[in-house]
């Protein structure tokens, strides 16, 4: 079987001292031919596969086609000390092309790339060979799962590197936000040991709610926390709470609420009040607002997520109707009910570190 051929290719380049002093022009024929061709790739087609091709800003020594469709750029290069440098010219000549894959190698050092994904010539290389260094059957699964003629065509091989390349990145996003986690805990801790008194009101809220079902509003709170202190009850350092003004009162969380079939009339984040036609409308506005606020890690966002279902995606093919947030490369899940966004909208706030009742919603 072809497999077995490439695989048999593979060990003899891992055993073959004669493969590392090979000039370029061996490589290009000696192995990188050879290797397409056990990929089920015709050397001696020009439909399949054409040396020296001009992009128009470059060339590529090789490009793999289909029905007039260029799929691969390769490049040969034996100076491996340079790989960086030739990869960024690769991946311009790449973008220029409209070519979502591309193949960098010395003969014994591969490095696969998407460079019409958006990030940094390093985050594009969604994997590498290493001949020398890794098993023959490993590698030869790669080479069959990127570049074998039947997955290029069916698209099945640019859709596994998409995986990959999505996936590694949320990983870090995940690593970025307990970084972050990390960093602000011990501040979050020193604010609310300044300030007890203006937290323990959403504690109390939220725990008395949790015992009885209900949750008290503002002024109750108050008479309490003020019963306690003057009781001396364990509150020592805590200042007496003001009284409410009669015009001020509590917002309920968004979230204790049903808005199923109910339209939405308005919602007001962080003291302003945007007037919205959809609930629709409100998410990508919460979007918008976060974005603005928070440009160097509004990227976090992309780790909001349950076990069944993404939220957010640099992918917009993950969903079956997504929308753009304006100034990123991130789309937002759409096909969500009233209470889904509702829901999202305060995950999303607070992932930026708002408060439950910075968020409330009219509705009609």
């Amino acid at each position: 079987m072809q497999n077995n051929k490439l695989l048999e290719f593979v060990k003899k380049i891992q055993t073959d001292k004669q493969f590392g002093s090979l000039d370029e022009a061996a490589i290009k024929q000696g192995v990188v031919l050879r290797i397409f061709s056990f990929l089920m790739w015709d050397p001696l087609d020009l439909d399949e596969i054409q040396p020296e091709y001009d992009v128009g800003v470059g060339k590529v020594d090789f490009s793999i086609k289909h029905k007039d469709s260029h799929k691969v750029f390769i490049v040969v290069r034996k100076d491996k000390k340079n790989f960086k440098q030739y990869q960024e010219k690769l991946s311009i000549n790449a973008v220029e092309g409209g070519v979502k894959i591309t193949v960098l190698t010395n003969g014994i050092t591969w490095w696969f790339s998407l460079p019409l994904l958006e990030g940094s010539l390093e985050e594009k290389r969604f994997h590498t060979i290493e001949l020398h260094e890794q098993k023959a059957e490993d590698i030869t699964e790669k080479f069959n799962d990127f570049f074998s003629k039947k997955k290029i065509i069916s698209g099945e091989a640019v859709k596994s590197a998409e995986g990959i390349f999505y996936a590694r990145k949320r990983e870090l996003l995940m690593r970025k936000r307990e970084l972050l986690i990390e960093r602000y805990l011990p501040k979050a801790w020193d604010k609310i040991m300044s300030e007890p008194e203006k937290w323990l009101f959403d504690i109390i809220s939220e725990v008395t709610k949790e015992l009885c079902g209900s949750k008290p509003d503002k002024g109750t709170i108050e008479k309490f926390l003020a019963s306690k202190i003057e009781a001396g009850a364990g509150m020592s350092g805590i200042s007496k709470p003001k009284p409410s003004s009669s015009v001020q009162q509590a917002k309920t969380s968004v979230q204790s609420e049903d808005y199923t079939s109910k339209s939405i009339v308005s919602f007001t984040f962080n003291g302003t009040r945007h007037e919205v036609k959809s609930w629709k409308a409100m998410l990508l506005k919460i979007c918008g607002i976060i974005q603005a606020e928070h440009k160097d890690n509004f990227e976090m966002v992309l780790s909001l997520s349950e076990s069944n279902r993404d939220y957010f995606s640099e992918n917009e093919y993950e969903f079956l109707n997504c929308e753009k947030i304006s100034g990123t490369n991130i789309y937002v899940n759409v096909n969500l009910r009233a209470m889904d966004i509702v829901t999202l909208s305060s995950k999303i706030t607070s992932l930026f570190g708002y408060k439950k009742r910075d968020l409330s919603v009219e509705t009609k």
